[in-house]
């Protein structure tokens, strides 16, 4: 299909991001986009090597601020390993992030399924209310339904 070409994805991927409100999906495509229309694929290959990385380098200093800023402190931390429910968050905080690693090898594997996870978004937000939170937990979740699948196929 020569008429589905980079350009005509990235932009598929900005409306459908757009209509998900998915800034982040927009943003991306558009940034992809512009460096496509400027000639600046050369990038593209440590993008995709690093991309990730820097990432979630930033995603995780972004979770660390508070407690640089002092905004949590020991007294913060004790109940979780001390109550019920700060033992489910710490056991939801493991799961959710196992559930993203086998997520980000599923993209890793198979790039092609985030059209499908933004469209599912979408679906999700538009009839059951849902809040977009990244295409890494969808991926995970969607790793997980594959597992569940591929037992009782």
């Amino acid at each position: 299909m020569q008429w589905l070409s980079g350009e005509i994805m990235l932009v598929i991927l900005i409306i459908v991001g757009l209509i998900g409100r998915s800034p982040i999906i927009a943003t991306a495509a558009s940034i992809l986009l512009v460096m496509k229309l400027t000639s600046l694929e050369r990038f593209f290959p440590t993008m995709e090597r690093r991309g990730l990385e820097l990432g979630l380098l930033f995603l995780t200093v972004a979770v660390l601020v508070p407690f640089a800023s002092e905004k949590i402190s020991w007294k913060d931390i004790t109940p979780l390993f001390t109550t019920v429910v700060g033992i489910l968050a710490l056991a939801g905080g493991a799961l959710a992030t196992y559930m993203n690693g086998k997520g980000l090898d599923m993209l890793r594997s198979e790039p092609h399924l985030i059209v499908g996870l933004v469209i599912g978004s979408i679906i999700g937000i538009v009839f059951f209310r849902g809040i977009p939170v990244g295409p890494l937990m969808a991926a995970g979740i969607t790793a997980f339904l594959f597992k569940v699948f591929y037992l009782f196929k």
